[in-house]
């Protein structure tokens, strides 16, 4: 009974996690910026479909977590907006033709599908380029300039070339030729991790976190974001399609190299686990006034079924 009420607790956490940031990402994108309508459509079409904003909800917690700071947690809204900008233009990138070729994301019909792959590149490179307004914007709510500065700056690392899109760029090279456990890791670690290891650090920094805690924060998110994405590589092969709103088995029909592929379905399980396992350790040593919800959340994460 208490697991399914601490499921219960987190799922409704999230939810008023995920309520925020949609408040806060409706009035992101200032009305009066002139600019075709179609590129305004186009980019919140995939900002606004929803989604479990994962990444904004661990940006929020891990503000208030390190003083127990709800004026912490509002001072890091921008960042968590910029945090999905950021990972709604990488999804938007993609599901393009020339990348993973997808018709659906949460449930709807790809960007390109609706607004042709010309609008839907630039609709991301927008979303892309508007999330660093974001972070800037957090100077006027009280974070000092040099903390904004420093989330700017990592931001750029973990999206850019040495992170994310480095991942990216690996996961194709990857399907031209047979990955290793080696290689499939670096391409987990980036393409998905660093966004992770991004909102724990960025929330941190907001929350004035020491470096022994932000160090913490980092191996919290990069075990997280890799226990993270072999879930998902473990829900497209045995998870509910419409949980999900995207059809399972893709990355088999692509031929894609995943965990289970290459370690198993229950070495690929046991996996997250354990590295969950190390998340939380880490939670655990960084001594914030109040870790509770990130631990709850990892927990949530490797149980989760979507």
């Amino acid at each position: 009974m208490e697991a399914r009420d601490t499921t219960s607790t987190i799922r409704d956490y999230l939810r008023q996690s995920a309520a925020e940031t949609e408040a806060e990402l409706s009035r992101s994108l200032a009305p009066s910026w002139e600019m075709p309508k179609t590129l305004r459509e186009s980019m919140s079409y995939s900002l606004g479909a929803g989604g479990k904003r994962i990444r904004p909800s661990l940006v929020l917690t891990a503000a208030e977590a390190i003083r127990g700071s709800a004026a912490d947690r509002k001072s890091a809204l921008p960042v968590a907006c910029a945090v999905e900008y950021i990972h709604t233009y990488s999804l938007i990138h993609d599901d393009l033709p020339a990348m993973d070729n997808d018709d659906f994301r949460r449930g709807k019909p790809t960007n390109h599908k609706v607004f042709g792959e010309a609008m839907a590149i630039l609709a991301g490179d927008a979303l892309l380029t508007h999330a660093f307004k974001l972070v800037a914007h957090t100077a006027k709510l009280g974070v000092p300039a040099e903390t904004a500065l420093a989330i700017s700056e990592e931001l750029a690392e973990l999206a850019g070339a040495s992170g994310m899109v480095g991942g990216q760029a690996a996961d194709m090279l990857g399907e031209q030729g047979i990955t290793s456990i080696a290689e499939l890791e670096y391409i987990h670690l980036h393409k998905t991790s660093d966004l992770i290891v991004f909102s724990v650090k960025s929330g941190g920094r907001i929350g004035c976190a020491s470096n022994r805690q932000l160090d913490l924060l980092e191996l919290f998110g990069r075990n997280l974001g890799l226990a993270f994405q072999i879930q998902d590589d473990i829900l497209d092969l045995v998870g509910d399609a419409e949980k999900l709103g995207k059809p399972t088995n893709s990355d088999v029909e692509q031929q894609k190299v995943t965990y289970p592929y290459l370690i198993g379905l229950d070495e690929s399980k046991a996996l997250v686990s354990r590295l969950t396992d190390q998340a939380k350790s880490a939670i655990i040593e960084a001594g914030l006034a109040e870790p509770s919800r990130l631990l709850q959340i990892a927990d949530y994460l490797v149980h989760r079924d979507h």
